[in-house]
């Protein structure tokens, strides 16, 4: 399938669709127009703990088959209790580490540095605000963060497409300003 340069067009009063369509925009930029690379290592910390709970549930699925009820008493306990534990520490996982962070882009600096950009965004219920945080850590383990929070308004058209110009210029300005090294927070 080739890739298209059309703007997707969204319900502008739609919150979660607009706060989306901004969050590919700014994906696009990291990874596109800066040249970092997209690193998948929280995706997949979420997608394996959902494949061992799943994994879980098959094993009780097919042990009750093969043995019913009375007989596979203990193993859907055991099975069950797993299943609840670990939907529990997804849950802490998608709260304390992920934190909204939609995209993570690692960009290569001189032979052995390498800097680790992550993008998370939130909007508050009944609000028109777009709050994005950028932080980025070198190799050294220091962290810089920097947020804008603008309305919809600012990069959403009146057709209801992402201005990418726009979400490109903000965007390059908070990697600018992350960059330099005269600034620590």
């Amino acid at each position: 399938m080739g890739e298209t340069n059309e703007p997707v067009k969204i319900n502008k009063w739609d919150g979660a669709a607009a706060k989306n369509a901004i969050d590919d925009a700014i994906r696009e930029v990291l990874t596109g127009d800066l040249k970092c690379n997209e690193s998948f290592a929280l995706i997949d910390g979420r997608l394996s703990l959902c494949a061992l709970a799943v994994g879980v549930a098959l094993y009780a699925l097919l042990w009750d088959y093969l043995y019913p009820f009375p007989q596979s008493r203990l193993v859907l306990i055991i099975c069950v209790s797993s299943y609840f534990i670990l939907m529990s520490i997804l849950t802490l996982y998608t709260t304390f580490k992920e934190k909204g962070i939609f995209v993570v882009a690692k960009e290569k600096v001189g032979n052995n540095n390498t800097r680790v950009w992550e993008a998370s965004s939130y909007v508050k219920k009944h609000d028109d605000k777009y709050n994005l945080v950028i932080v980025m850590r070198d190799s050294t383990g220091k962290s810089r963060e920097a947020s804008i929070n603008k309305s919809f308004a600012n990069y959403i058209d009146t057709n209801g497409a992402v201005v990418q110009n726009i979400v490109s210029n903000e965007i390059t300005k908070l990697y600018n300003s992350l960059s330099s090294e005269k600034k620590e927070k």
